[in-house]
């Protein structure tokens, strides 16, 4: 179960966890020979992976059944028994299921107590008055609901679907079969997740992207690697654009980076021990350093910081980033623009004074705020802290750790911002601020961060000349206005799905002649609303229906009709997607118009 999670998050993944063992229960009662091998909660449900015997492995159509056993099953479990068992008793009971046994030897190796988890009976001795009513018994190391038969509603789960899984997520082991479900608080809470799955079905980026041609994937450049085309690249480029200009107001300096860096970089950064497996490593034919793409700009910027001497007054010095960065995520977890293996960033840091860190938080946060009012985004903010009982996976002083998080903590309080802390979800180095999009569905999204950095600046050896001449380590800011450029146009395009605010589209207008005749007055429209800065194309085949429709399926913000009407008066009927007929109007005023929505960047 995960750490730091709230009263409310850790009585539903106990209920998740609950129904894994009541899934296992209810599959074993159909499939006897079935080997359960683990089974967790995850974020919407649960899911158990199983191997069956050849040719008797479930599929979708039977998980109606499996289901229906769950729920005879759950009134007859009130009661979780724990027991610690030996490591002969562990293996005697599991002697015929491999993937237990292994467990257990791992277990027993860890020097941790193994530990049996009973609850029952199963269906056919709860039915079967002249059986003894025996219990179903797992490996677990617990986190379940104390009576499931009064803890867990019968109607606030549902079993979802069925795949394939690799033993422990090695393509090397065994492929088992994994039974998902998904499993919330209530019966309404599962209907508005289903039916919020089902808007988001809709809202596939990856759908929408290939309907309205704005990126490609190519097995031939590589899995989480896109390929933007011209349309793609323009919304790409708007979100680089606004963060830029937000980056001006702050008073940043763009710098621009390196993908390649030796190893010994990320060896003082830390990253190389912390986070080597997510590095993707380098070759070089003609020099022997080891090398990596490198996944973040934290440590190059610490060497512009550390190029010339600084003073107090220098400070703070800003930079900010958009490189492109590479991390060697797994296959199974890429996913579209929302996990990729190389990515932007609107990334910064900022070196500064303790005395700066507040006015520095503080202006960062709020220019967060401004760029997701103008996205029409909602969301909330998380301090991200770190786990005491965890303190390995922590550089640093944890006296440092303690000042770093108090003062995290009592800006957002100063600034009145309402957020949620989470022990175990600090970086390495240091605690910080996530800022947390709600889109139009209701799906929350982490985009934003800000993190306070104690540690990287000492391990190496930045310093600045303090007031009394003396030499003094400078603090830095780790921070992101909007995250991943490419992350982030995936979530806006399922947010807004498809149909982008005029500042954003692709194509901001559409000409639409009625007939050839009409074609050189509508090439006239298209010049003079591109020399006007706004992005317009002439669609002049097909019928002008089919045109119309084009225009629709693709959510072009408006379109233009011109015909002899508009010809002789020097007009053209300007129509709204969002609106729809606005009426007919000169060019310059529908420049104008179009012009200044641009410019306020109206949602």
């Amino acid at each position: 179960m995960k750490k730091g999670l709230t009263d409310i998050e850790k009585s539903l993944a106990e209920k998740r966890h609950t129904l894994a063992h009541l899934l296992a229960a209810a599959v074993l009662e159909h499939y006897p020979k079935a080997k359960p091998t683990i089974g967790p909660a995850v974020d919407t449900g649960f899911y158990y992976d199983f191997e069956f015997p050849k040719g008797a492995t479930p599929g979708e159509q039977d998980l109606k059944k499996i289901e229906d056993t769950m729920r005879e099953i759950l009134p007859y479990w009130n009661q979780f028994t724990r027991e610690v068992v030996t490591p002969i008793k562990a293996l005697k009971v599991f002697k015929d299921n491999e993937y237990k046994t292994e467990l257990i030897k791992e277990i027993r190796k860890e020097k941790k107590d193994i530990t049996f988890y009973t609850s029952g009976p199963n269906k056919t001795q709860a039915q079967n008055p002249n059986t003894q009513k025996t219990s179903f018994t797992d490996l677990c190391r617990g986190g379940h609901v104390k009576d499931p038969s009064k803890d867990i509603a019968y109607n606030s789960f549902k079993l979802d679907r069925i795949s394939g899984a690799y033993w422990r997520g090695s393509e090397e082991n065994t492929m088992l079969t994994r039974i998902y479900g998904v499993a919330f608080d209530t019966k309404e809470d599962l209907d508005t997740y289903i039916t919020q799955r089902e808007e988001a079905l809709k809202r596939d980026h990856r759908k929408i992207a290939r309907e309205q041609n704005l990126i490609v994937f190519s097995d031939l450049v590589g899995s989480g690697m896109p390929l933007y085309t011209p349309k793609g690249n323009v919304i790409r480029n708007e979100i680089i654009k606004y963060s830029r200009e937000l980056n001006i107001k702050l008073g940043f300096g763009e710098v621009h980076t390196p993908n390649i860096n030796k190893g010994e970089l990320f060896k003082i950064s830390g990253h190389y021990d912390q986070y080597k497996e997510d590095m993707l490593s380098v070759r070089s034919q003609y020099v022997s350093d080891e090398m990596f793409l490198k996944p973040m700009n934290c440590p190059q910027h610490t060497q512009i910081y550390a190029s010339q001497p600084r003073s107090y007054r220098d400070l703070p010095v800003r930079y900010a980033d958009f490189a492109n960065l590479y991390r060697d995520e797994r296959p199974g977890e890429l996913s579209g623009l929302t996990r990729l293996r190389a990515f932007a960033q609107d990334d910064g840091h900022i070196f500064c004074r303790e005395d700066q860190i507040e006015l520095e938080v503080s202006s960062v946060l709020s220019a967060i705020q401004e760029a997701l009012k103008t996205y029409n985004i909602d969301y909330w903010m998380r301090l991200s802290l770190s786990d005491p009982k965890n303190k390995e996976k922590y550089l640093g002083d944890p006296k440092t750790w303690k000042i770093a998080e108090r003062l995290m903590r009592e800006l957002l309080i100063s600034k009145k911002i309402d957020f949620k802390e989470s022990i175990g979800e600090a970086a390495f180095y240091g605690p910080k601020i996530d800022i947390m999009a709600v889109d139009a569905i209701g799906r929350n999204w982490q985009i934003s961060t800000v993190q306070l950095d104690f540690v990287q600046p000492s391990r190496f050896k930045l310093e600045y000349a303090d007031a009394d001449g003396t030499k003094s380590t400078p603090v830095m800011i780790h921070r992101a206005l909007i995250g991943s450029p490419d992350r982030f146009l995936g979530i806006l395009i399922e947010h807004y799905a498809g149909a982008f605010p005029l500042w954003l589209a692709p194509v901001q207008v559409s000409v639409l002649p009625v007939s050839d005749k009409h074609t050189e007055y509508a090439h006239q429209l298209v010049t003079q609303l591109t020399e006007s800065g706004i992005r317009a194309e002439l669609q002049d085949q097909e019928s002008l229906g089919k045109r119309i429709r084009e225009c629709k399926v693709n959510k072009v913000p408006y379109f233009l009709v011109v015909g002899d009407t508009e010809v002789a008066d020097g007009t053209a009927t300007l129509e709204s997607r969002d609106m729809g007929k606005v009426g007919a109007l000169t060019i310059g005023e529908i420049s104008a118009r179009l012009s200044e929505e641009i410019r306020i960047r109206k949602a």
